[in-house]
């Protein structure tokens, strides 16, 4: 009876703890209600006397689809040209330095000040590029954006005035979607952004607790940066861990709903899986990095709660993970008749309450976008185990040799983009197998629950058809790029 009875124990702690972000969710959405009908009457910053010198970086590795967009819309930015320098910042190995080179002289001929920077090496990664890049200049600001944004022209003139308050160290903007049309999978991963941004990042400015920088769309004041400790590279999400580095030294970052960053949404499942593995890692690793020190700081309990869910927001999966694995054991000794399985349940109500309510605030047409929540619920099922191998490396201290970026391929409006037919495209790992496996696991599992909680079952197939989901998705935009079906597989580019 030992070990039934510990099984039992551990499958409550597992349930207990995806309470927690559940409920949580609940709470960020009732900040963001309660703090709603004041954001509309937010008075907007006056405009400055004399406009601050802002550098803008443009950290690049291996985008030649879309670097030259990104160029030219950072070179349209309304700003007075004597006060702006453009820093494309180019650790790339393949044609995107030309690329880059050609574009960035066509501007300079037209009187902007841009220029081309190269490290000797790739030390710190993105990192340490913008590092290396700030140690060539001395501007107040700094405007960063990734190689898959295209910001509007009115960005800095928009974002600079809300550095007039001497205590805000860092201003985000909200990100906006290139290609959430593609199909289903991009309007999935547009809903999962608008709900982080418009009503997790929202409620967490609003509230007055602390938030991050998403690492593009955003602008930093150095003096932050400096007292923060400078860009570090012992984690993954440098930006991240700067966030929170930054406010335990006393500065105060701020989120704009209403200033839009368009950005390009992952076309591809690996690509997804990628990005979504950095940010699993890398906010786990500021976490274990920097939780000692913000549990011994000053600030409330309530911060620091909110502090430790949001840095271990992706502990979620694991617990997801493990529910399932555990499982099956735990309905074979019938030992799920005394647990509270309708606290989970309400928990449960949190995803379709804060992701509807993102597309309610945003789009006049929010019910047909929030139509496609049944393939966020799949997105988030099926990556669980891709996101809690992350997890593991950042919680056993696996340190990661190579940056792996997620791939751009300009892809707009309805367009997939390139991803199927290029070097770009991220190869097949191990975990769309693993991904198969625990679907086959889920279904025995909703097999053996149909017959003694019937309840349950439902959940376990909704896992069993999102593991299948990001397999089959995987498998079918990988096909050309699998070695065993005929197809050589193209180079990697990391």
């Amino acid at each position: 009876m030992i070990i039934p009875t510990i099984l039992v124990a551990l499958y409550l702690i597992i349930l207990f703890g995806i309470a927690i972000y559940g409920f949580n969710a609940l709470i960020m959405s009732g900040l963001f209600l309660w703090h709603r009908p004041k954001q509309a009457n937010d008075p907007c910053p006056p405009l400055p006397k004399e406009w601050p010198p802002v550098l803008v970086q443009l950290p690049i590795f291996n985008e030649k689809f879309v670097v030259e967009r990104l160029i030219d819309a950072v070179a349209a930015l309304d700003y007075p040209p004597d006060r702006l320098h453009i820093q494309v910042l180019d650790d790339s190995t393949d044609e995107t330095q030309t690329l880059a080179r050609v574009r960035i002289a066509h501007h300079v001929a037209r009187g902007v000040n841009m220029t081309y920077v190269r490290r000797p090496d790739r030390t710190g990664f993105k990192a340490g590029a913008m590092a290396y890049g700030l140690s060539q200049t001395n501007e107040e600001f700094i405007a960063i954006f990734d190689a898959d944004f295209v910001p509007h022209p009115d960005f800095l003139r928009r974002v600079i005035p809300h550095f007039a308050d001497p205590e805000v160290g860092m201003v985000q903007t909200r990100w906006g979607h290139l290609n959430d049309e593609a199909g289903p999978f991009t309007r999935a991963q547009a809903l999962a952004l608008d709900g982080h941004f418009i009503i997790e990042q929202n409620a967490r400015s609003k509230s007055g607790l602390f938030l991050n920088f998403n690492g593009s769309g955003g602008v930093w004041r150095r003096a932050a940066i400096d007292a923060a400790g400078g860009w570090q590279w012992d984690t993954i999400c440098e930006d991240f861990d700067l966030s929170y580095r930054a406010q335990l030294a006393g500065w105060r970052l701020q989120f704009l709903p209403n200033v839009i960053c368009p950005a390009e949404i992952p076309p591809t499942l690996t690509a997804y899986k990628r990005q979504q593995f950095r940010w699993a890692k890398g906010s786990v690793q500021s976490l274990l990095k920097l939780g000692r020190r913000l549990l011994r700081s000053d600030n409330s309990l309530w911060r620091k709660v909110q502090a430790v869910l949001h840095m271990g927001g992706y502990v979620l999966h694991p617990l997801m993970l493990a529910m399932i694995l555990v499982g099956l054991p735990v309905i074979l000794t019938n030992g799920l008749g005394t647990l509270p399985l309708g606290a989970l349940g309400l928990a449960g109500f949190a995803p379709p309450v804060l992701f509807g309510l993102s597309q309610w605030a945003l789009y006049p047409d929010w019910k047909r976008r929030f139509a496609y929540f049944p393939f966020l619920v799949l997105l988030g099922a099926g990556a669980a185990l891709n996101n809690s191998w992350a997890v593991f490396e950042a919680v056993t201290g696996r340190k990661s040799t190579l940056f792996l970026r997620t791939p751009k391929f300009r892809a707009e409006g309805r367009r997939a983009g390139q991803g199927r037919q290029t070097s770009y495209h991220v190869p097949l790992n191990w975990t769309t197998w693993g991904e198969l496996f625990i679907a086959a696991y889920c279904l025995v599992e909703a097999a053996v629950a149909l017959t003694r909680v019937p309840g349950l079952a439902v959940f376990l197939i909704v896992y069993t058809v999102g593991y299948l989901y990001t397999a089959g998705l995987a498998l079918w935009q990988s096909w050309d790029h699998i070695p065993f079906m005929g197809r050589p597989e193209p180079s990697r580019s990391t």
